[in-house]
């Protein structure tokens, strides 16, 4: 809970119980806190008018506040597979915003660090906790239907995000659990639509074999996401009449250093014969351009670059784009996935179903909501 809310909090309890103790009330704030409230007014008056100024300006907002939560605060528990993932702080980033801004939910935070056995050690102690809600991007994958089962039995309201596991969810199950992430071909897709725009320019075939050769990063063998974009970027370069040659493939594991890694061995191997890196995640982008950089390439200033495309438009994939380093990559909209994780599982409190709540489509599998992807160049 954040200062103002507490001050509110211990105003409100001043003010009922008439500035008196009550033995035995374990909301009751300190003595010394309650001292430091009569001794400050010009404080507590300031954010008094602070709220006042907030009500006066948006009182459309304060109203479905309290509509939503019926006055109380919502703790919410994010569950994150992996905090140091890019795309993931950045939605992060995104759901603290929308909580400083909205005292009606409070979300307490928490990384499985890439570690099912670690998250699911989380997933037990929130259940425990009694958190009013809970927001799982989920380790494993496979590890799903065990989660929900665990926290069914609590009847914890759970939006799953960003690791699509909608094939374990069946329509009654829809009462407790929901999805929201992306349509992940969707993402493939344009990134082979980049790729097919600039092979038609005609820059791109170092070694003249009229062949798009390229190397593949991808972010896990049995993750949907991966599997998705993939397949998808290959495929739509073939739809659009361009030939193309798989020189290498890794499992990086949307993992910056396991890509370089990877780029490094292959630049041994087959530096003149690769015409574009195809990475499921701007992570594993990044660590391709830092292993041609190694060797003089993609520097910006050099014309001997090899194509680069990513997925999420994370900031530093953005500033190598925009340097010349890296051709292009798909947003993945932090802000929009954030959004729409808030305003679902408010919709739930306030009594609504998930897949219900206003302003977002139904997936066509009727058990999710899809963030659109967008393509980002130069």
């Amino acid at each position: 809970m954040n200062i103002k809310k507490f001050a509110n909090f211990a105003l409100v309890m001043a003010l009922s119980l008439g500035l008196t103790a009550c033995g035995g009330n374990s909301n009751q704030a300190p003595a010394e806190d309650n001292k430091a409230a009569t001794e400050a007014p010009a404080e507590e008056k300031a954010e008094e008018s602070k709220e006042d100024s907030k009500e006066a300006e948006s009182p459309a907002e304060e109203e479905n506040k309290e509509e939503t939560t019926n006055g109380e605060t919502k703790k919410i528990a994010v569950l994150l597979y992996n905090g140091s993932d890019t795309y993931i702080a950045s939605v992060r980033q995104q759901l603290e915003k929308l909580d400083e801004a909205d005292d009606s939910i409070e979300f307490v935070f928490q990384d499985g660090q890439n570690n099912q056995g670690t998250q699911t050690d989380q997933i037990n102690n929130v259940v425990a906790q009694g958190v009013d809600g809970i927001l799982l991007n989920i380790v494993d994958i496979s590890a799903a239907p065990t989660a929900m089962e665990t926290i069914k039995a609590a009847g914890i309201p759970t939006i799953f995000f960003n690791r699509d596991m909608t094939e374990s969810l069946t329509d009654e199950d829809l009462d407790n659990f929901f999805f929201v992430g992306t349509n992940a071909p969707e993402a493939g897709v344009m990134q082979g639509e980049i790729l097919t725009e600039l092979w038609n320019a005609g820059d791109m075939d170092r070694n003249g074999n009229g062949k798009l050769d390229y190397v593949m990063l991808n972010g896990g063998l049995d993750n949907p996401e991966a599997k998705a974009r993939t397949e998808f970027s290959v495929k739509t370069l073939e739809e659009n009449g361009v030939e193309v040659n798989e020189v290498a493939f890794q499992d990086a594991k949307w993992d910056t250093n396991q890509a370089k890694t990877a780029m490094d061995t292959w630049l041994q191997t087959s530096k003149d014969d690769i015409d574009a890196v195809i990475a499921n995640n701007d992570g594993m982008a990044i660590g391709a351009i830092s292993a041609l950089q190694a060797v003089g390439m993609n520097t910006g200033s050099s014309d001997d670059n090899v194509v680069v495309v990513g997925v999420d438009a994370t900031d530093p994939a953005v500033a190598e784009i925009d340097k010349g380093t890296m051709t292009g990559t798909v947003k993945q909209d932090a802000e929009g996935m954030a959004k729409a994780l808030v305003d679902t599982i408010k919709n739930k409190f306030n009594g609504g179903n998930f897949k219900d709540t206003e302003g977002y489509d139904l997936g066509e599998d009727g058990k999710s909501f899809r963030i659109k992807y967008q393509k980002y160049t130069k």
